[in-house]
């Protein structure tokens, strides 16, 4: 396995560990202090909490994570280019 595919892979990942936190905070009842969802909540707060600051919640929505996902994919395209390069 090539380095550029286990980077893309990581990304992946985290993609989804974000995905899953969203689609998971619609359910009102998930307790975020216990196991595992902890560990998520404890994964991306950090990453949602500046965003969050700079775009309070709005009428009870959320938008940190649209502009989290946004600057994930640029951080993810511009860490794939590096790599590539690297790697050639």
């Amino acid at each position: 396995m090539t380095l550029y595919n286990s980077v893309q892979q990581l990304f992946q990942i985290i993609w989804l560990i974000f995905l899953l936190r969203i689609l998971l905070s619609w359910f009102p009842n998930v307790n975020w202090h216990k196991q595992p969802f902890k560990f998520l909540n404890d994964f991306t707060e950090p990453v949602f909490a500046p965003f969050r600051r700079i775009i309070p919640p709005m009428g009870g929505i959320d938008l940190s994570p649209i502009i989290v996902f946004l600057f994930l994919g640029v951080v993810q395209d511009i860490i794939l280019r590096i790599v590539y390069s690297i790697s050639i």
